[in-house]
């Protein structure tokens, strides 16, 4: 009985182009954003639909992906980088504009670009894939940001109140999932080595 080992798809595929279209629109939506120049108006809605499509790709890339049979270590790597770009692009320009604290800001890059670069770090031992608990996180900071894109939160009081306690929501996701990265990076090394020690001796 002859085993065939399953080919690995190939990293030119739908998915990888819907990831890397998601990086290409950042861009647009920060021209689009930057452009608008506080005034809430047509060109801020054209940064908001462009970050809904944007991160549309992200559940279309994901669903194409598992559907088909076309993950990849590459759609592993790119994608949620993809998802940092965007996100914190748009933390930053919020904030940028007085439109959100600072310090949230900084706490969530802390976060995305620390465990984007462990990531790189520990992958001879393995690929570290987003967490049920890093969906989560991107679920609500995706949210979150959306309310206080829509040119009309700042005129409605309630509705500030909402961005703010969703986004403050998605801070502590955000830090609770960053240890568990690192505790999951900490053990993925770990085994790694314990590998590498037990390994046969060539001679």
């Amino acid at each position: 009985m002859n085993d065939k080992v399953a080919p690995r798809p190939s990293n030119w595929n739908l998915p990888n182009a819907l990831t890397l279209l998601r990086i290409v629109m950042v861009p647009f939506f920060i021209w689009a954003f930057l452009a608008d120049d506080g005034a809430y108006g047509p060109l801020r809605w054209v940064a908001v639909v462009l970050f809904v499509l944007a991160i549309y790709t992200d559940k279309l890339d994901g669903d194409i992906a598992r559907a088909r049979g076309l993950v990849t270590s590459f759609g592993k790597i790119a994608d949620p980088i993809a998802d940092k770009l965007l996100i914190g692009s748009a933390l930053i320009m919020l904030s940028a504009v007085g439109e959100l604290w600072w310090w949230v800001t900084i706490v969530m890059l802390v976060r995305e670009v620390g465990i984007t670069v462990l990531r790189f770090v520990v992958i001879r031992y393995g690929v570290m894939a987003a967490s049920k608990g890093g969906k989560l996180k991107t679920v609500m900071q995706t949210v979150a940001i959306f309310v206080f894109l829509l040119p009309v939160t700042p005129a409605i009081p309630w509705l500030s109140v909402v961005a703010y306690v969703i986004m403050l929501a998605a801070l502590a996701v955000t830090v609770v999932t960053g240890v568990d990265y690192l505790v999951k990076a900490w053990q993925l090394v770990r085994s790694g080595r314990g590998r590498a020690g037990t390994a046969p001796v060539k001679e």
